[in-house]
């Protein structure tokens, strides 16, 4: 199979329509569309070390979610003689390495194919709720109802499956949380509305939101008035890759049937951030 007809497949399954390449950062950033593929690597992003990873097992094909070029749009004519654009350019180009960027059909298609994946990481699809009928916060993240815990044990259940050093909360570590809304990457920053997250919560009765990115004048501060005013609110912070790297780690089984035999390898592009303790 084809870079492109791997693309196609792909775009098809999501029962979305093909964006216009202008309205759309599903674009090639590199690579030939008609290259024969060799073997697929699945990824958050196509980070330098990433790259050497896919070029190590042989792989010639990279999908990540997010930027490759360092802007949301992935220009590049601003990188015009830049380092690091340059030499990163040029490991792709020495191993063979086609990308492809997988993100608005991935999160606008029949379903939301990050939270697929988060779901299915940490089995909870039988948790999700029900949505509120004619409320246009439905596409907007995910609410569950799980199992009475407290936010200190939410925290450390996500830390240790995410394999993280710090997980960053707002609230009462001891509260107790059973209705969570999930807004991975940067859907806790609102897509738009600043105050988007605050009327999600509100409308849906929610105890702890789980984030991605945060603005801390937003929802994180509304959290905080709310609970130092007595209010049984939370939220923890996972950050915009570990919270969305689950989609693409589970995104090969989904492939299954566009890619049939070829093989189809998760690299975790890992979290961004070291910390000194």
């Amino acid at each position: 199979m084809t870079v492109q007809e791997i693309i196609n497949g792909m775009i098809e399954k999501t029962g979305l329509k093909p964006l216009a390449a202008d309205r759309t950062c599903d674009q090639i950033m590199i690579g030939d569309p008609q290259m024969e593929v060799k073997k697929i690597v699945t990824t958050f992003m196509a980070t330098v070390d990433v790259i050497r990873e896919a070029a190590e097992i042989g792989a010639n094909f990279i999908i990540t979610h997010e930027p490759t070029w360092f802007t949301g749009m992935d220009q590049t004519a601003w990188l015009e003689g830049d380092p690091v654009y340059q030499e990163k350019r040029r490991l792709l180009e020495e191993s063979g390495i086609a990308v492809w960027r997988f993100h608005d059909h991935m999160h606008m298609g029949k379903e939301d194919g990050i939270y697929r994946g988060f779901e299915e990481e940490f089995g909870w699809a039988g948790y999700r709720m029900a949505d509120v009928e004619g409320s246009d916060m439905n596409r907007f993240g995910a609410c569950y109802e799980i199992p009475e815990t407290s936010l200190r044990n939410l925290c450390q259940f996500f830390r240790d499956k995410l394999d993280m050093d710090v997980v960053q909360i707002v609230g009462n570590p001891e509260m107790p949380v059973r209705r969570v809304s999930v807004l991975v990457g940067g859907g806790s920053l609102g897509l738009g509305l600043e105050q988007r997250p605050m009327l999600h919560m509100r409308e849906r009765n929610i105890d702890v939101a789980i984030c991605g990115d945060i603005t801390e004048w937003t929802l994180s501060a509304y959290i905080r008035d709310a609970a130092a005013l007595g209010f049984n609110k939370g939220m923890l912070v996972l950050g915009h890759e570990r919270s969305e790297e689950c989609g693409m780690k589970h995104l090969g089984s989904w492939m299954k049937s566009v890619t049939g035999d070829l093989e189809v390898v998760f690299v975790d592009a890992g979290e961004p951030f070291g910390y000194i303790k």
